[in-house]
């Protein structure tokens, strides 16, 4: 792959698979104060050459509730239909599409998490359907909120959010599952710093308990000029073993933490299970 994978600046990459083709939902950098309004989707079959299906959703246009802070989109079907989950205002809203491509139109008219509906920044919302088809909302800033969606994908019981908060977390929970072990990856430090980096740990169970923070496996490679490496997302290629990880860095030359850029790379295991760094 020839990173970046995408043109311009973006960040937060979410990477997901829909039948043979691989799918990225971005936050469309480049803006003071990370200010943009407008997400985007693109979709491969071979993780290198990339199609611009344009603007799926529009806060201006599309969202009555939030005007700014377009940030951190995850996407997932389920029963036929594609949801989105994204930040607005520094709130969490749910959008809903025939298409992986979009247009989306937003499912509730109000945010699925209001910005003040527990402690900390409720940002960075991913979703995992488990092998039993349940679903499960990961987000939050300062820590990492944990709840199992309703089967309509848009309401969840409150009574049941967890909360974890690992050593060095910051932000970005993301889970995958292998081998009937779920890893929760997440991002330590700030975006603006050249030390922003993904760290993990593991459960027998979609929401824990987790182990202990299990070690660093995404971090700055500055002999490379590689910095500022997070925000990432996981995914696996169809009928494989084969596993990548999705993460925006500072763009290069010159990049710093609103002008940042995706990268792919291969994630490996080894034969026990542990995640090997990627750098």
């Amino acid at each position: 792959m020839s990173d970046p994978v995408l043109p311009g600046f973006t960040a937060d990459p979410h990477l997901v698979v829909y039948g043979d083709t691989y799918w990225l939902y971005p936050t469309t950098d480049g803006f003071d104060d990370w200010s943009g309004t407008r997400f985007r989707a693109y979709s491969s079959t071979d993780l290198t050459r990339w199609t611009d299906h344009g603007v799926i959703l529009d806060l201006a246009t599309d969202i009555s509730w939030g005007d700014a802070y377009a940030w951190a989109p995850a996407a997932i079907e389920k029963n036929g239909r594609y949801y989105l989950y994204f930040c607005a205002e520094k709130a969490i809203g749910v959008a809903v599409a025939d298409s992986p491509a979009g247009p989306f139109r937003d499912a509730l008219g109000k945010p699925l998490i209001a910005a003040d509906a527990y402690p900390h920044q409720m940002i960075d919302p991913m979703v995992l359907t488990d092998g039993d088809g349940r679903s499960y909302l990961y987000w939050g800033q300062g820590a990492s909120y944990q709840v199992p969606l309703h089967d309509d994908m848009v309401s969840f019981d409150p009574d049941q959010v967890r909360v974890y908060t690992p050593e060095g977390y910051n932000e970005a929970s993301f889970v995958i599952e292998r081998d009937g072990v779920y890893y929760l990856m997440w991002s330590e430090n700030d975006t603006r710093s050249a030390d922003y980096r993904v760290a993990y740990a593991v459960s027998g169970h979609p929401l824990g308990p987790w182990s202990d923070r299990r070690g660093v496996i995404l971090a700055k490679d500055e002999a490379r000029g590689i910095l500022g490496t997070g925000h990432h997302s996981v995914a696996r290629a169809p009928g494989t073993d084969d596993w990548y990880i999705a993460y925006h860095r500072f763009a290069i030359p010159g990049g710093d933490g609103t002008h940042r850029e995706t990268a792919i790379d291969r994630l490996h295991f080894t034969d026990d299970g542990a995640i090997v760094p990627v750098f």
